[in-house]
């Protein structure tokens, strides 16, 4: 499902318009995607199509996001900074 292009693409839309996401997203991609179930990186594809200020956001706790799923995928980011 997900080939080196796919991959490659999902890698560089980590990078971001704001270093505070760059800095939160890269590493996840680099130390966890891989690992992560087909669903998972689905969702965690659809995460990446959001717009800066809402992941932002998010991942700051300042706003809860509605869509499920990206919410748990939000929380698994933000655990894995934490830990």
């Amino acid at each position: 499902m997900f080939d080196k292009q796919r991959t490659n693409r999902v890698r560089w839309a980590c990078r971001r318009g704001m270093l505070e996401l760059d800095v939160l997203l890269l590493p996840f991609y680099e130390e966890v995607f891989h690992d992560l179930s087909d669903a998972d990186k689905l969702t965690f594809e659809r995460l990446l199509t959001c717009d800066d200020p809402d992941l932002f956001a998010w991942v700051m706790g300042h706003k809860a996001c509605e869509d499920r799923d990206l919410a748990a995928m939000v929380d698994t980011i933000v655990k894995r900074v934490k830990a």
